[in-house]
């Protein structure tokens, strides 16, 4: 596998268009059975809104670093402004159409000890004439992107779905259809479809063996002119299949927690990948993975390619190579992060030759939280700092080290000129972040750390690490030279 896929995820351009939604958590202990009736009672303490549906598909690309938009129909209501400002916190286009005849479709999970006690849905079949609406409005859009991903969930908006695809065709875009529809033909012209068994059995599918599958599948695609098809087949994994191949891929994950939108990821990743190129068992093969890591989480989850690239590593190359974000996307995978409820610790240095006691610093750092961003300080700004003979390696090299340890999460520089001005402190990437936790090593005093003020100030903590006896790049370069 080509490896070099995730430096080109952000080359994806991806339009989803299909039926929006808004899910809503609300989590509570329950201690009590209800004297109202045999029902547990939950006493709310958090409340979550996410995105969901085809918004989910699309909050997936993101999390991917794909560029994305979103197409499709909401009400005039509460629920859609909480909807649009949730995508544009997760960076995606929005291309919502408002209308005051069906309310935003909405889904409300009661949650408890990480087990859902109800779900409520508050939803109505959109009308057709709304949906040639958004058929128009696709029509203006489809030029401007290179794959279509059309997220149906059979609750209206996808009413013209046929003429949709056939516009996109004719323009040879990439087209993908997770399907909800028991009549096929109605994605004709479709470059894959991500059915799950019960959607290809209901389709007409045939269940058995493996060669009655794939029989199966190839008569599908070949009546109702679609050119894959990756089944997904729950703990058996998935299967692509065409007219030349049936490539299995075996279930990921030992414990499932939530399946909630795992076919939202299994979609989004595999449009990511193909979307740049990448073959199409590879594709599959990185959507399977990519599916293992959602259903280990808890709610309608996303997968970051720093998480599938461990992934990868792990499950099929068994090599070191690690994910480096690029700079300039580090802030973003550093606030999705946030908002899916993990603790960011921050430190920084210059790690010029790494060595032990590095590691066991930077291992208890993690341990202070759920992700570590570390702040490395720049060639110029460590020449300023430790004369003119270091960094004995640059910059680069220094990133790709660091991001190979297990505890390192984000690698972000510092200390570039600013014009006439220096700036060898962190205090500016520590405003920017806003760690939850701020570790230094040594001696200092939390109050004397930089940084520490705008930490304490947020609420934050900040600790102090004491380094290992012996250990230091200053040390290793002198007995070097002796």
């Amino acid at each position: 596998m080509d490896l070099n896929y995730f430096q080109r995820l952000s080359q994806a351009n991806i339009l989803v268009v299909g039926d929006v939604m808004l899910d809503r958590y609300w989590q509570g202990d329950t201690s009590r059975i209800s004297p109202e009736a045999p029902v547990p009672v939950v006493k709310v303490a958090q409340c979550d809104d996410k995105v969901g549906g085809a918004a989910n598909v699309a909050r997936n690309i993101a999390y991917l670093d794909g560029k994305v938009a979103l197409l499709g129909i909401v009400g005039q209501d509460e629920n859609a402004d909480i909807l649009e400002k949730t995508l544009e916190q997760d960076k995606i286009r929005s291309l919502l159409i408002k209308q005051h005849q069906q309310p935003t479709i909405t889904k409300l999970r009661v949650l408890s000890r990480q087990q859902q006690v109800v779900r409520l849905d508050f939803e109505q079949t959109f009308n057709k004439d709304i949906a040639f609406q958004l058929f128009n409005k696709f029509l203006t859009l489809v030029d401007d992107y290179d794959c279509i991903i059309f997220s149906d969930y059979n609750k209206g908006s996808l009413a013209y779905v046929s003429d949709m695809i056939a516009a996109a065709k004719q323009r040879n875009k990439l087209i993908l259809v997770d399907p909800k529809a028991k009549d096929l033909s109605i994605y004709a012209g479709a470059t894959y479809i991500t059915p799950n068994l019960k959607e290809f059995e209901e389709a007409g599918g045939v269940k058995g063996s493996e060669d009655s599958i794939a029989t199966s599948v190839r008569r599908i695609l070949s009546q109702f002119d679609i050119s894959n098809m990756l089944l997904t087949r729950s703990e058996q994994g998935m299967s692509l299949i065409n007219t030349e191949l049936k490539v299995d891929l075996p279930a990921q994950v030992l414990e499932v927690n939530d399946v909630t939108g795992a076919g939202d990821t299994v979609i989004a990743t595999l449009a990511c990948f193909l979307s740049i190129g990448a073959k199409a068992e590879d594709a599959a093969t990185l959507a399977n993975l990519a599916a293992g890591i959602v259903v280990g989480k808890l709610g309608a989850a996303c997968v970051t390619p720093e998480e599938l690239m461990r992934k990868v590593n792990k499950t099929l190359i068994k090599n070191t190579r690690h994910y480096q974000c690029p700079f300039d996307d580090v802030l973003q995978h550093i606030e999705f992060a946030r908002q899916s409820g993990e603790k960011i610790v921050f430190t920084n240095g210059c790690f010029d030759i790494l060595h032990a006691g590095h590691v066991d610093y930077l291992e208890k750092a993690k341990a202070l939280g759920d992700r570590l961003v570390l702040g490395l300080n720049s060639d110029a700004s460590i020449s300023r700092l430790k004369g003119p003979q270091r960094p004995v390696n640059p910059l680069a090299q220094r990133a790709t080290v660091m991001t190979a340890l297990a505890a390192v999460d984000w690698v972000i520089p510092f200390g570039e000129q600013k014009g006439n001005e220096y700036d060898d402190t962190p205090y500016e990437l520590i405003k920017a972040i806003k760690p939850d936790v701020l570790v230094k090593g040594g001696d200092y005093t939390p109050e004397s750390i930089v940084g520490a003020d705008l930490v304490i100030a947020a609420g934050g903590q900040v600790e102090v690490i004491d380094f290992v006896d012996g250990c230091s790049t200053t040390n290793i370069i002198n007995k070097i030279k002796q």
